[in-house]
C-alpha cells in the first residue's frame, strides 16, 4: 500500500506540482461545489495510477485542484463505495493520496436517510459522531506504521473544533444546521423500515452507505476531519415506499446551495 501510495502521489504532483491544505470528499448531489474552485488542474480518476474509478450516478470522478480564496484546495469529484464491488483498501486509498500530496484537514459529505424526528428531508447535518456497521474494516490486515498506529484512537473522529466554526459561520450566514451520528451501513439497497428503526435504536441520528471508512483512515494518519450530511430522506412508514435514488439526488441537490457555502466559509476560515 505505500508504495503504491507514493507512486501515485509523485504522479500527481509531476502533473500539478500543487500542494493542497484541504482536501473534500463530494458525495451525492453535491458535484457542484467544484464551482466555487478555481479550478488549477483537473485529473480524471481513470488517468491516475492505482485509482479506482466512480461507477455511481451523481459522482463525476474527477480529482480537482485549485484554490478557495487563499486557500489550496483538492476536491474528489464522486467517491468510491464498497458495494461497488471495491476493496475497503481501494475505498479510502484516496485519502491516502491526500495525505501525502500535503492535505491537512478533510471535508467529507454524503447523502443519509434521516431516523430523528427532529429532522426532515432537506436538513444539514453536522456529523460529530458516527457508528461503524460496514462488514469490512479499511484498517484491517498488517498495519504499516509510516501512515500511523495499529490501535487509532477514535475519541474524536470529527473535529471538535471545526464543528464549532461551521456553527458560528452558519449561523452568521443564515443556514440551519443540526448536530447527528451517522451510522454507516454497506448498501447498495435503502434500509428496510425495520433496519431504520434498528439504527434508531442504536443511537444513530442519520444511516448512510459511505464516510465512515474515509473517516477512519483520515485518523489514522491524524488528518483533522469535518463531516456534513444532507438529510435525503426519512426513514419513516410515510416515506420509505417511494424512495429512490433519483429523489435522494434531487434533494440533495436542493440543499446543495447552502452546503456549498457553509464548506466554502468553513475552508476560508478554518
Amino acid at each position: 500500500m505505500w508504495d503504491l501510495v507514493q507512486e501515485t502521489v509523485s504522479y500527481i504532483k509531476d502533473k500539478t506540482n500543487f500542494t493542497p491544505e484541504f482536501g473534500v470528499i463530494l458525495g451525492s448531489g453535491l458535484g457542484n461545489f467544484i464551482d466555487d474552485i478555481q479550478i488549477e488542474f483537473s485529473l480524471p480518476y481513470a488517468e491516475i495510477p492505482n485509482f479506482p474509478v466512480s461507477t455511481v450516478e451523481g459522482h463525476k470522478g474527477a480529482l480537482v485542484f485549485g484554490t478557495i480564496g487563499t486557500k489550496k484546495v483538492v476536491a474528489m469529484q464522486g467517491r468510491f463505495h464498497y458495494y461497488e464491488g471495491y476493496s475497503m483498501q481501494e475505498v479510502t486509498f484516496p485519502v491516502r493520496v491526500m495525505k501525502y500530496l500535503g492535505v491537512e484537514k478533510l471535508i467529507v459529505s454524503n447523502a443519509s436517510g434521516g431516523v430523528n424526528s427532529n429532522y426532515k428531508v432537506g436538513d444539514i447535518i453536522l456529523i460529530n459522531d458516527h457508528i461503524n456497521l460496514v462488514p469490512e474494516h479499511p484498517l484491517r490486515g498488517k498495519n504499516d506504521e509510516r501512515f500511523g498506529p495499529r490501535f487509532v484512537n477514535m475519541s474524536e473522529p470529527y473535529s471538535k473544533k471545526m464543528i464549532a466554526l461551521a456553527k458560528v459561520l452558519a449561523q452568521k450566514n443564515n443556514i440551519k444546521v443540526q448536530d447527528g451520528i451517522y451510522l454507516g451501513l454497506q448498501g447498495p439497497t435503502f434500509e428496510t423500515l425495520a433496519e431504520y428503526k434498528m439504527v434508531k435504536i442504536l443511537g444513530a441520528d442519520c444511516v448512510g452507505m459511505s464516510t465512515v471508512p474515509e473517516v477512519i483512515v483520515a485518523r489514522h494518519m491524524d488528518l483533522e476531519t469535518f463531516g456534513v450530511s444532507v438529510i435525503t430522506d426519512m426513514g419513516d412508514e410515510e416515506s420509505i415506499e417511494t424512495i429512490s435514488h433519483d429523489e435522494v439526488l434531487q434533494a440533495a441537490k436542493n440543499a446543495e446551495p447552502k452546503v456549498r457555502m457553509l464548506i466554502r466559509e468553513l475552508i476560508l476560515k478554518a
